[in-house]
């Protein structure tokens, strides 16, 4: 089968004559036989005259761009089975749910990394050659090709759950160094303030004792600002800005929490950090909206020791779980009547607890949204499944979910749901996992 693979004949097109010479001397070197092409008329007429293995496609050129000729491929039954990766510098998740539903059967992020590029490429040629020979092979290659493919779909899922916790992380991290540096300049200058504030009072207290009775024009403008309640407000001012500089620092605490960089190696971690620093960042879709009261969060936290857990991927089980309630509750709000929704408020319960052998922490998350159909239950944890549109959610979500807490960390995750009534999702963890 490497013999195959590396004899294989890959079309390489891309309007760029750098990206052409990068990637096709790459290939060569590897062992692959390549034709190029800069533009897609000449792609297409390349094929109906040698037909490659595989195509290296650029998303973006002028004329026909990538996902048209793609199109016209998958239209043509004599090149509907080649293989196309797309080649882009466009990382949005729209563009390449576009691409695979397309029918093309991966993606390369430019700039290229040499190793993924050759992994992607020989996992896919292989995966051709399966099809080719299925018919004539179908009961001892049937094992092989069912690994093959869900390797690709781990794959992709881990690419894409790595692309958006880089992002947000960096994202997140940013804003929180960004608004700690001004809050510690307040926080440094307000004792000063409060020091000159109390010196300029006592000037005028002495001022006051010495010089009882004022100008008239004095007198005046004392009682225009009315100086008694200045006096008497402005340590409650300094206070309130005292209080805000630490709730300040309490919220970039929890932007910390969230986008730690040691999602690549288990540290000791507090769940409870990790569910209230998701509360805080998702505090603004938790307050009352034009359309539905506020979101209450109800939580009852148990004791619980440290786990030994990969503390990034946990907190985005809990953004992906959390975000999915306030979804449910958004989309139930449009359907029950303004005196219903005051008898059953939106809530959202957080529970934790220790199992009875002392050896797990036990976390269940349910809220009153619109809840779950028993078909839509039994897919819920499935790849690329989604009840959402295009725009608001690729399917992802859960299936990376339930790939953190069973595959990553021993764990167990459960949803109970009842159409109407709301979901419950109880997640099951190791207090030490010897995992990855």
């Amino acid at each position: 089968m490497a013999d195959k693979q590396e004899n294989s004949l890959i079309l390489v097109v891309d309007d760029s004559y750098t990206n052409l010479l990068i990637i096709s001397d790459l290939l060569k070197c590897s062992g692959f036989d390549v034709s190029t092409a800069s533009n897609g008329e000449s792609a297409l007429k390349q094929v109906q005259y040698q037909q490659p293995d595989l195509i290296l496609l650029d998303l973006v050129m002028p004329g026909i761009d990538g996902f048209e000729i793609c199109k016209k491929l998958k239209s043509n039954p004599e090149t509907s089975d080649i293989p196309v990766i797309f080649m882009t510098g466009i990382a949005d998740i729209d563009s390449k749910v576009k691409g695979l539903e397309l029918g093309a059967v991966d993606y390369i992020i430019k700039p290229f990394q040499v190793e993924e590029v050759l992994a992607r490429l020989k996992i896919h040629l292989q995966l051709r050659n399966l099809t080719k020979t299925l018919e004539f092979r179908v009961a001892e290659r049937t094992s092989e090709l069912t690994k093959a493919l869900a390797d690709l779909q781990a794959s992709q899922t881990q690419l894409v759950q790595k692309e958006k916790m880089s992002a947000l992380g960096n994202l997140v991290a940013g804003v929180a160094h960004e608004i700690n540096n001004p809050v510690g300049f307040i926080a440094g200058n307000l004792q000063p303030a409060i020091e000159h504030i109390q010196d300029l009072l006592c000037i005028i207290d002495l001022y006051q004792t010495y010089y009882p009775h004022p100008v008239p024009e004095l007198a005046a403008a004392i009682s225009e600002i009315d100086l008694d309640f200045i006096r008497d407000d402005l340590p409650n001012l300094i206070a309130s800005m005292q209080e805000g500089v630490l709730r300040i620092r309490d919220i970039t605490t929890s932007l910390r929490t969230f986008s730690r960089g040691d999602s690549d190696r288990q540290v000791l971690c507090d769940i409870h950090d990790c569910i209230n620093s998701t509360l805080i960042i998702l505090k603004h879709r938790l307050k009352a909206t034009p359309n539905r009261p506020n979101i209450q969060v109800i939580k009852n936290y148990a004791k619980l020791p440290l786990i030994n857990c990969f503390s990034g991927p946990i907190n985005q089980v809990f953004m992906n779980i959390l975000a999915n309630s306030i979804d449910a509750i958004d989309e139930s709000n449009h359907k029950q009547k303004a005196e219903d929704i005051l008898a059953n408020p939106h809530q959202i319960h957080i529970q934790t607890s220790l199992s009875e052998d002392a050896n797990h922490v036990i976390i269940g998350i349910k809220d009153n949204g619109i809840g779950m159909s028993p078909t839509t239950k039994e897919k819920i944890f499935e790849h690329l499944f989604t009840t959402k549109s295009l725009s608001e959610g690729t399917g992802l979500g859960l299936s990376i979910v339930r790939e953190i807490i069973i595959e990553k960390h021993g764990g167990n995750i459960e949803v109970n749901s009842v159409l109407g009534k709301g979901s419950e999702f109880i997640i099951t963890l190791p207090i030490n996992n010897n995992g990855e």
